[in-house]
This record gives C-alpha cells, structure tokens and sequence, in this order.
C-alpha cells in the first residue's frame, strides 16, 4: 500500500448505518450516538475503508488538559467549544499496516477546522483524546505529534455529574491546531471568530459571595414594607449575570433562576420554605430603575479596583449597568 494515496473525508448520511456496524463490532467501546456537535470521518484506499474516526464535544473537565491550557474557570465555560474530543480511533481489521494510523490522524487534523468551521459554524484550535493505558500507550498519537500532558483522574460522566469513584484513569494527549492555541484560549477576551455568540462565563465561590459586600452601602429606594430580597443581594445578582455575559432584565432574570443552592446561599438569597428563592424579573428592574445611578458606578468601581486589576475580563462597565436602568 501506498500511504499517499490514502484519503480521509467525512462520512456520509447514507453510510452512517456502516460506520456505526463497524464501530460497534471492532471497536472496544462500541459505537455511540452522533449527538450534539459531532464529526464522523473514513480513511479510504482506492475505495476501500481502512480507518473511522469519531470527533465530538470535549470533555467538560479534565485536569491534565486545563492545566496545560492554563485557562481560568471562568473562561472555560464558554471556551469548550473550540476544544473537540477524539472520541473513536479504529483501524479496520487487515489494515493494521505501519504508519497508516499516524497517516490517518495528520490527514484528518489538517482538514477538521475546515469541516468544523463549515458544520458548526465556529472554529476549533485545539484536538484532544483519552488513551486507555491498560489496552494502549498512545503510539499513534505521538507518532502524529499529539502531547502526552498527563492522566485523567479516571471519573466518568454519569446522568448526574460525575461517578462518586475513579475508575480507569485515562493518558491525555492534546493536539494543538495553531501555534498560539495555549494563548488564544486564555486571554481575558476573544474576538471573531473564536467569540461564540451569547458569552457565557462563570464566577467562583469568592466572587459570589464578595458582590453583595460591595453593594451594602447603596440606600435602599424602597419602602420597609414588602421588602421581599435584600438589596445588595439583589444588585449583586444583577452584576454577576452581566460579568456572566447576560444583557437585559429577562436575561439576567434567567440566569438568576438557574443558580443553583449554593449558589444562591452565596449571593445571600433568603429562605422560602426551606429553598433559597432569587429575586424574580420584576424585582430585579424595580430596584435597579430605583437605586441612585451615582452609589451604583462607585461601588462597581471598588469592584473593579480589587478584581479588575487580577483579571480583566472581570472589569464590569458602570455604564453597562446604567443602561439597564436607562
């Protein structure tokens, strides 16, 4: 065989029902959905299948992988999408030959972001896998010049997180798309067209509960009567859900009923029949056309003097919060 006449190219709808036959009868794992974002790719030689790959989203976390980012949490969030996992690797049986696999990896890789950008509609910069050590040791990938950048902790994702044990640590190889993928993925903010639409970031525990803090100076406009929510815990809602990237009453309304309980102990929700209740849409505008425009830039700006000089994607505009009161 001559490894240049091998061909990699997407699968086709109509040979979807092949390639998962394949995947199920010779691959360990078997084969599994096609869901959400992914890519399904054959290795041909004059016609003939060689090779599958599967592609498909990242893992949501991985140890090895972030730290060899260095990404921070708060990015991450939003930044998983341009990070996709190879997920199924299978050479077909009596093509077992040298240098084929390697062949097959660097054919794919080179047209991926291509096939990504045009399927998803967003680029992709960085490749990674998991390699079970007790059947393989990731030959294949470093012949293709992927990195060894550590082991997986050997969680797996269940229906409800992650499993309570580990159960078969993983060897975590990462396959960069461009020089700069390190550096792309952790600067403080992206531009097209590496923003995804809708950005969606995350505060840690610590910023949590030190938002309410900088608001508990503000007067509260409101009569004593019918104060449902403390008013530094409102505001500090309402500042989260726009440092998260959220604009506009509803969506911050939104974002405040998906915080979870511990979260909202954090913010320092109040107790309602044993649950901690957010403050609902109308009450978030209410206080926010209410409060003294002045008291709100000034405590925003002792926000940024502590966390915007640490991160700057942490800087939140005073005018931003005024035009939601405008």
């Amino acid at each position: 065989m001559n490894l240049r006449e091998v061909l990699v190219r997407p699968v086709a709808r109509h040979e979807e029902p092949r390639y998962q036959e394949l995947m199920d009868e010779y691959h360990y794992l078997g084969k599994i959905p096609k869901i959400c974002e992914t890519l399904w790719y054959v290795a041909h030689w004059r016609d003939q299948w060689v090779a599958l790959l599967g592609f498909s989203v990242s893992a949501w976390k991985c140890a090895a992988r972030d730290k060899w980012i260095g990404w921070s949490p708060r990015h991450q969030y939003d930044r998983l999408k341009l990070v996709v996992n190879n997920s199924r690797f299978l050479i077909l049986p009596d093509w077992h030959i040298p240098n084929l696999g390697s062949r097959v990896l660097s054919l794919t890789q080179q047209r991926i972001p291509i096939d990504w950008q045009k399927t998803f509609g967003h680029p992709v910069v960085l490749l990674e896998t998991f390699v079970d050590p007790q059947r393989f040791q990731g030959t294949v990938y470093k012949a293709a010049n992927w990195l060894y950048v550590g082991d997986s902790r050997g969680f797996r994702r269940v229906h409800q997180g992650y499993s309570p044990k580990p159960i078969s640590p993983k060897m975590v190889f990462v396959k960069p798309l461009q020089p700069d993928a390190q550096e792309l993925l952790c600067r403080p903010f992206l531009e097209y067209p590496y923003c995804t639409p809708g950005i969606k970031l995350m505060l840690n525990a610590e910023q949590m509960r030190s938002l309410p803090r900088f608001f508990f100076g503000i007067p509260d406009p409101r009569r004593g009567q019918g104060r449902r929510h403390f008013l530094p815990t409102v505001l500090g809602i309402a500042t989260g859900a726009v440092l998260c990237g959220m604009r506009g009453y509803k969506a911050i309304s939104e974002w405040a009923d998906n915080l979870n309980q511990r979260s909202r102990q954090r913010f320092g929700c109040r107790r309602e029949n044993g649950q901690r209740v957010v403050p609902s849409e109308s009450i978030i505008r209410d206080c926010l056309v209410r409060v003294d425009p002045i008291h709100l830039e000034r405590a925003i700006k002792q926000w940024n003097q502590v966390y915007g000089e640490q991160d700057e994607s942490l800087k939140i505009d005073g005018k931003a919060m005024c035009n939601l009161i405008d």
